[in-house]
């Protein structure tokens, strides 16, 4: 595929998220290079599962990768959304502010670096806010704070990724990868087997 000649920086959610995002994006045309800073993945032990599991996919589709793992603090992250719910008046809860600090910390090093665009798989996923998404990725790169002190700034790439949903499912399986089977944080955990637990009671 012959490139565009623009540089976009894919923050990655997941390694079976992120398969199908790489082709689509390489298939435009686009230089692609990955981006793992979840802070929100819990337990630690989980989140060293789904970092292997994209560095399996990066090692697929030979995927350049930037890690930060430095981001990763559990304390802090809980720290700020314990009293959060799923949504609030103002329609920015747990879920927002999680959007918000991965997105922001993929503006800040895309545009550090020198990449173009910026985007993520959180887009392929059916489970996830579309809409919410995408309106924070555009108000984080349209935001001065997130860009380098040269004045360079990332601009936002909305794709919808969410018709590849199927192929993405068969590729992970296929490559043997590990298939999470909640959001990420604990607190997605816990809805998630909340009726179970009761059924026990």
């Amino acid at each position: 595929m012959e490139s565009n000649g623009k540089k976009v920086l894919l923050h990655a959610c997941c390694g079976p998220c992120a398969i199908t995002c790489v082709q689509a994006l390489r298939e435009e045309g686009y230089e692609v290079t990955g981006y793992f800073a979840n802070p929100n993945i819990h337990p630690v032990t989980e989140y060293f599962r789904r970092r292997e599991a994209m560095q399996q996919v990066a090692e697929k589709l030979d995927l350049p990768m930037i890690w930060q793992d430095d981001v990763y603090d559990l304390p802090g992250w809980l720290k700020v959304v314990h009293d959060f719910g799923i949504a609030d008046n103002e329609g920015y809860a747990r879920c927002g502010y999680c959007y918000e600090s991965r997105l922001a910390l993929t503006c800040a090093v895309a545009s550090e670096s020198g990449f173009d665009l910026f985007t993520t798989s959180l887009l392929y996923s059916r489970h996830q806010q579309h809409d919410a998404i995408k309106r924070i990725g555009e108000k984080v790169a349209g935001s001065g704070d997130y860009a380098s002190e040269n004045g360079f700034g990332s601009a936002f790439l909305y794709r919808d990724f969410r018709p590849y949903w199927q192929k993405g499912i068969d590729l992970s399986k296929e490559w043997g990868l590990y298939r999470q089977n909640y959001c990420a944080c604990v607190f997605s955990e816990y809805e998630r087997f909340e009726k179970k637990l009761r059924k026990l009671g």
